[in-house]
């Protein structure tokens, strides 16, 4: 059987600029650091719409405005960070716009995209388009990526 897959791709060069820390970790990443992040996402289905597309590509919008309020000038925590109330604070003094995570990395960031972005596109498309993966770049050595299987 033959299908179709279309790549969107939200490049770092969109600035998706985020800080984060992974306190449990043992090297520099226990410290607050960030990137411009990238995003790409793969979308496949065996039938085309009626206007012989996997996806309108202008139908985007809602997934960058969703990668924009988590990842565009933000702080994202831990939910269980210890330094979790200290970091709060710098949200209230208006320094950080704190976004809270379960957990936080490029494979987290990944898998939460997926989820946000995998329901969107069933209920846009009834189920006809699939989501394959999503990677989620630091920079260009570095990217993480989650799939469907």
């Amino acid at each position: 059987m033959k299908t179709f897959q279309i790549i969107k791709t939200f490049g770092a060069e969109n600035g998706f600029s985020c800080a984060f820390r992974q306190w449990r970790a043992k090297s520099d990443c226990k410290y607050i650091h960030g990137y411009s992040l990238g995003f790409k996402l793969v979308l496949e289905t065996s039938e085309l719409d009626e206007n012989s597309w996997v996806y309108d590509f202008g139908g985007f919008k809602q997934v960058r405005r969703w990668i924009e309020s988590h990842f565009d000038h933000t702080l994202i925590i831990a939910n269980d960070d210890p330094e979790k109330e200290k970091l709060i604070n710098l949200q209230e003094g208006k320094i950080a716009k704190i976004i809270e995570f379960d957990d936080v990395g490029c494979e987290k960031f990944a898998d939460y995209t997926f989820n946000f972005v995998d329901g969107y596109i069933s209920s846009e498309t009834k189920n006809r388009v699939k989501l394959v993966s999503v990677e989620v770049f630091e920079h260009g050595a570095n990217s993480a990526r989650i799939k469907n299987i």
